[in-house]
C-alpha cells in the first residue's frame, strides 16, 4: 500500500517541474513580444516564478528534516530537487544576460534554443509524472534518454548558432559578445535538465 505521507515527495518534484515550465513559456513569450522597455516588468515576473520554486524546494528540504521514513534515500531527494530547482534558476539567468547585454531586438536562432528547453522540460516532466512507479516503469528510461537527445540538438543549436553570430556582417561587436554568452546560458538550461536525468537515472538504478 502507497505511503501518501512519505510519496509526496513524488508530487513535490512534479510541481518543482512546473515551475520550470513555466519560466521557460514565460521566456519563450519574451522572446517573441519582445519589448526592450519592459526588461524590469518582464525580470520580476520571471522571479517571481524562480522564487516560488524556491519556496516548494524549501517546503521539501523542511518536510525531508521532520520524517525518518523517505520513499528514496535522503541524499536523492535532496539532489533531485536541487537539480530541477536549477533549472528554473538557469533560465532566470538567461533574461538577466539578456538586460545586462542591453538586448534590443532577439535573433532567430534564440527561438530554437527556447523551443529545445521546452522540449526537454516536458520529457523531464514526463519521466517525473513516471518517477513513482520507477522500479517497475517500461518507459522511464526511454525519457531519461529522450532528454539527452535533446540536449544534444541543443548543442547543435548553440554550436551554429553562435558560428552565425560571428559571420553576420551587421552585428556589432559588442551584441556579438552579448549574444554569445546569451547562447551559452540558454544551453545551460539544457545542461541542467540532463543533469537532472541523470541523477533520476542514479536513483533508479540504485533502487532496482
Amino acid at each position: 500500500m502507497a505511503n501518501k505521507k512519505t510519496d509526496r515527495y513524488f508530487d513535490m518534484f512534479i510541481e518543482l517541474c512546473a515551475y520550470s515550465y513555466k519560466a521557460a513559456l514565460l521566456l519563450r513569450e519574451i522572446l517573441k513580444e519582445f519589448d526592450s522597455e519592459k526588461f524590469r516588468e518582464y525580470m520580476d515576473e520571471m522571479h517571481a516564478i524562480e522564487h516560488d520554486g524556491d519556496v516548494a524546494r524549501h517546503k521539501m528540504m523542511q518536510a525531508l528534516a521532520r520524517e525518518f521514513i523517505t520513499p528514496i534515500e535522503r541524499e536523492d531527494i535532496v539532489a533531485m530537487g536541487e537539480r530541477i530547482d536549477t533549472v528554473t534558476d538557469k533560465i532566470e539567468d538567461v533574461l538577466q544576460k539578456m538586460y545586462m547585454y542591453n538586448v534590443k531586438s532577439v535573433r532567430e536562432d534564440a527561438f530554437a534554443m527556447i523551443d529545445t528547453i521546452i522540449q526537454n522540460i516536458e520529457v523531464l516532466d514526463e519521466a517525473l509524472q513516471e518517477f513513482h512507479n520507477f522500479k517497475k516503469s517500461k518507459t522511464i528510461q526511454e525519457k531519461l534518454i529522450e532528454i539527452n537527445r535533446i540536449e544534444e540538438e541543443g548543442d547543435r543549436l548553440y554550436i551554429e548558432g553562435t558560428r552565425r553570430i560571428f559571420t553576420d556582417q551587421d552585428i556589432t561587436p559588442i551584441e556579438a559578445f552579448g549574444w554569445s554568452h546569451i547562447y551559452h546560458y540558454m544551453e545551460d538550461v539544457n545542461d541542467a535538465c540532463e543533469d537532472a536525468a541523470d541523477v533520476i537515472e542514479g536513483v533508479v538504478l540504485r533502487n532496482t
